[in-house]
């Protein structure tokens, strides 16, 4: 069947600004987060709970991020998409502004790792990437999720320059605040990614003779999937990792005796090259095997701390090692999302990939931990570097036996 030039146009026009939506949102969200590492030292000087205690309430938020998702993904796929991320942003801009008013590590648990990081959870990947595969046609899924994926790098790109340009102007305090009501600018993408997906169940049902299965059959099918199951474990590691740099890589910068400037532009080369990375990964997902592109995404990060443990660390040096960390941060994502909506389709996305978020999370709540308890035991982040290098070259491999088909899916009579 051709298509009508005259209805072309605006799904054309329908399927950016879905995009818009969904990027600009996570790109808020996400930016945010990404860039609170920024604030640790200050948070040190102002509470004096010191970096352990203040790398807790961080770790807490990574896994806190990670449990909030399977559930928003479940609520966003039977009530609605639109409702979900409304809550969210609202929970991720008052976390955030009242976070420089916390003076013990249970008030920075609760700010940062409670409504903050919760909020992100609720208006997070898992939401925004299912609304999207939801809303755009099968062909589009692989480049629309790069898409989405780098709106979240560009969060990060842009956020850095502007918390250290605010931190000089108004204070880390004030800064922080801003940086929070600059949040509410994603309330708009509420409207445009309203909807849920029980439609989407209600005709895959009809078409198999089947009854849609309900979130606890579609989990345990997925648990019991192996291949599930891997994509999961190697997705751990890639929490570990992304925690770990955006907690800690300030403090690595310090520790190699540079200035704190760098570490700002650091997690801004991270969120620039992060967009090449999602946007690469986006075009690649479809022409090679995603498990073979997670497979290389977690071999490059292995190699190049690899190398940044061997070079002199100059500012120079930095930056490069951030660029390379950019392009790998987030590549994850497309893929994974992909695995995910190709082995049991879109109508429980959110939730499943919500799951698969939550092990991502675990790993970050690893990462951002023992960056701050292995330095504050050690004065050095080396032997986080080198559990990093080793978990890296285990993902790549944990990775190679996934198969990449439609599972089995169990059927359940109509009639029942």
């Amino acid at each position: 069947m051709m298509n009508n030039p005259q209805t072309a146009g605006p799904r054309k026009a329908a399927l950016w600004l879905v995009l818009l939506a969904a990027g600009g949102a996570f790109a808020l969200t996400m930016g945010v987060r990404q860039t609170m590492g920024l604030f640790l030292s200050a948070l040190n000087t102002s509470t004096a709970l010191g970096i352990g205690s203040i790398s807790l309430a961080f770790a807490f938020g990574q896994l806190w991020w990670g449990l909030t998702q399977p559930f928003a993904g479940a609520v966003a796929d039977r009530i609605g998409t639109g409702r979900v991320i409304f809550i969210g942003v609202l929970l991720v801009a008052l976390g955030t502004i009242i976070t420089p008013l916390m003076t013990s590590t249970a008030g920075l648990i609760f700010a940062i790792g409670v409504l903050a990081a919760g909020g992100a959870g609720m208006a997070g990947p898992s939401v925004l990437m299912a609304a999207s595969t939801r809303l755009v046609p099968a062909e589009k899924r692989g480049l629309a999720t790069g898409i989405v994926n780098a709106g979240g790098s560009f969060g990060q790109f842009a956020m850095a320059p502007i918390a250290i340009g605010l931190t000089a102007a108004v204070g880390w305090a004030s800064a922080m605040q801003w940086l929070g009501a600059l949040v509410l600018l994603a309330l708009p993408a509420v409207w445009v990614l309203k909807g849920n997906s029980k439609a989407l169940a209600a005709q895959a049902a009809a078409a198999s003779g089947t009854k849609a299965l309900s979130a606890r059959q579609a989990i345990g099918e997925a648990l019991a999937t192996p291949s599930y199951r891997y994509l999961s474990l190697g997705f751990l590691v890639c929490g570990f990792h992304v925690a770990f740099l955006a907690t800690h890589l300030p403090g690595v910068v310090a520790a190699c005796g540079l200035p704190p400037e760098v570490g700002g532009w650091a997690l801004a080369m991270i969120g620039l090259f992060n967009i090449v990375g999602s946007l690469a990964m986006g075009w690649a997902v479809g022409r090679w095997r995603m498990k073979s592109l997670l497979a290389l995404v977690y071999t490059t990060r292995g190699l190049a701390v690899l190398a940044f443990l061997l070079a002199p660390k100059t500012p120079a040096v930095m930056l490069v090692f951030a660029a390379v960390m950019g392009v790998t941060f987030l590549s994850t994502v497309p893929p994974t999302a992909g695995l995910v909506a190709k082995m049991f389709g879109t109508s429980n996305m959110a939730m499943l990939f919500g799951v698969v978020m939550l092990a991502h999370q675990v790993g970050g709540f690893l990462g951002a931990y023992l960056g701050g308890y292995v330095f504050q035991l050690t004065g050095s982040y080396d032997w986080v570097w080198y559990i990093d290098i080793v978990l890296a070259a285990g993902a790549a491999l944990v990775n190679l036996p996934i198969r990449e088909a439609v599972q089995s899916r169990r059927p359940v009579p109509a009639t029942a």
